[in-house]
């Protein structure tokens, strides 16, 4: 049997991340752990560095690092020592972030030149490359004969680098200082590019042993090991999800979910297969091993628990989002679309938790976007009742981010005609109306952003809806008319949202034309019978009234 905690407590602050408009790393950019910053003076910075030196390299610390009151010693960023025990994996990647950063804050202080500190900043980089190096190579298998020149490379560099800048600060005349700048400057830029390549190799490296690992390994315990390891490496940006991918990350992950025997890892598997389909090159490996099949007998299979079905809803969330630009690997996708949806709706229906709803209504609010096909088959499927019905349940629909996916389906679904009898029969007007009262309870920006999003998309779908009388009267008769002129009259009410302020508007001029009668002159006269840009502009230069 599949254990269903394998993803609770982790997933929930996964699921309730996963729609803030969170963005990767820039594929440039070295993984950024979280850190624990603290603010010290020299001697305690040097103390917390003594966790992560050898020997030899503490000597070089205590003797080169000045005792600054300079301001901006006070914010440098250190690791606290809570992280002396952490896998050695996580121990590189926090080594290198703090490299990384040391390199960023030498070019500026070289920018004004403050040699004194360029020195000691750049001794400081070249212990933390020297430790980093051994620290790796205590623990890595069969390391290339590539990485150990890179490795040469760039102590040879960073021992040069060094010497450089010792010199400038035994130097005052500033044409000297000036001449010199220019290579100083050279130098950080080779030692910055060797370190970056040592780092890709790294990590390729250690991606290959573990995909190695999961390939090989018949044990459930090692296997799970090594997937966990990858998952924690896919968290550190799009930059690693490339890699894994272009190592065979997905080709190894669906032979897993493809063998019985490992059935207690899916729902570990597919999370972190959803994690490498966020950039292209894990998509395209998606396609070649018929992934989408995969997905959909998994989805499918009723032997499975509801944790695995989840995780393999997330990664049909994953790659059918519609802020993807590439989805020509998709194509598979219709072929199995129709058991994908079926699937999908079922699990909205049982799902016993809110972090499972939301997971199902994302992927079916995505697939609505890549198909129109998709509305016809959720209509017939009665999704608009159980979706309604869902969202009656505060237990179910609980946060602002399944209310914007449950919205998304019925703002896609108001295309079609049939659909204005099951919203009325489903009460759903009723539901479209205090989604136009949505607020924030945290205040956080993604959960203020997901409320305007709620906002937006229940005036756009009253505004497709009230083509049809029957809707524009139940709308008209729920006080929907003086919601939507508050909205636009209100920037606060719309959290200064043009988005939603247009959705509004043009909500408000379909009622008005099938209900006249429910507006003053006043707001005839601006909202309505102007150009819809003119009123919009008329609102969004409104100063309300604070006295």
């Amino acid at each position: 049997m599949e254990d269903p905690n394998l993803w609770g407590s982790a997933h929930k602050k996964r699921i309730n991340m996963a729609f803030k408009g969170k963005d990767h790393l820039d594929s440039l950019s070295l993984p950024v752990q979280r850190m624990h910053l603290i603010q010290v003076d020299s001697v305690q910075r040097w103390m917390e560095d003594l966790k992560l030196m050898t020997d030899c390299e503490c000597m070089c610390i205590l003797q080169s690092k000045p005792i600054s009151i300079e301001k901006d010693e006070q914010n440098e960023l250190m690791l606290s020592s809570q992280y002396s025990t952490c896998d050695n994996l996580q121990l590189l990647l926090k080594r290198a972030w703090i490299i990384s950063t040391e390199l960023t804050r030498i070019a500026q202080k070289l920018e004004k030149n403050r040699w004194q500190r360029v020195h000691s900043m750049t001794v400081r980089v070249n212990c933390h490359v020297r430790s980093m190096i051994n620290e790796y190579n205590t623990f890595t298998r069969n390391p290339s004969e590539e990485m150990h020149q890179f490795e040469k490379l760039l102590i040879d560099k960073c021992s040069e680098f060094t010497a450089f800048t010792e010199r400038c600060i035994q130097t005052e005349d500033e044409e000297i200082l000036k001449s010199m700048k220019s290579c100083v400057n050279e130098t950080l830029t080779t030692v910055a590019q060797y370190f970056g390549q040592l780092i890709e190799l790294v990590l390729t490296h250690e991606a290959q042993n573990l995909l190695r690992q999961i390939e090989l390994s018949d044990s459930v315990h090692v296997t799970e090991s090594a997937i966990s390891s990858l998952f924690s490496l896919t968290q550190e940006g799009a930059h690693l999800c490339r890699i894994i991918a272009k190592e065979g990350g997905v080709v190894t992950l669906f032979k897993i979910c493809r063998q019985d025997c490992f059935r207690c890892l899916y729902p570990q598997t597919l999370r972190t297969l959803a994690s490498i389909c966020c950039v292209e090159e894990g998509m395209h490996q998606l396609e070649k091993v018929d992934g989408i099949l995969c997905l959909a007998d998994i989805l499918t299979d009723n032997s499975h628990s509801e944790a695995t079905h989840a995780e393999a809803a997330a990664v049909i969330a994953q790659i059918t989002s519609p802020h993807l630009t590439f989805t020509q690997h998709l194509s598979s996708f219709l072929e199995n679309m129709e058991e994908i949806v079926t699937a999908l709706v079922k699990l909205c229906q049982e799902a016993s938790s809110g972090e499972v709803f939301l997971l199902a209504s994302a992927a079916l609010a995505n697939i609505t976007f890549f198909d129109t096909m998709a509305c016809e088959i959720l209509l017939q499927l009665n999704a608009m009742k159980i979706l309604l019905a869902a969202c009656s349940d505060k237990r179910i629909v609980d946060t602002p981010y399944s209310r914007d996916q449950v919205v998304t389906i019925l703002a896609n679904m108001s295309v079609l005609d049939q659909c204005a009898s099951e919203i009325i029969q489903g009460n759903g007007i009723q539901l479209l109306m205090e989604m136009l009262f949505e607020k924030s309870s945290s205040g956080s920006s993604a959960e203020v952003a997901a409320c305007e999003r709620v906002q937006q998309k229940s005036a756009v779908t009253l505004a497709r809806l009230s083509r049809d009388p029957e809707v524009a009267d139940a709308a008209v008769k729920l006080s929907c008319i003086p919601r939507l002129i508050k909205l636009c009259r209100s920037p606060t009410e719309r959290n200064n949202s043009d988005s939603v302020l247009v959705a509004c508007l043009a909500a408000l001029r379909r009622l008005a034309v099938m209900s006249p009668e429910g507006l003053e002159d006043s707001d005839f006269q601006q909202l309505v019978k102007p150009r819809l840009v003119d009123s919009f502009l008329l609102c969004t230069n409104m100063e309300e009234s604070f006295v």
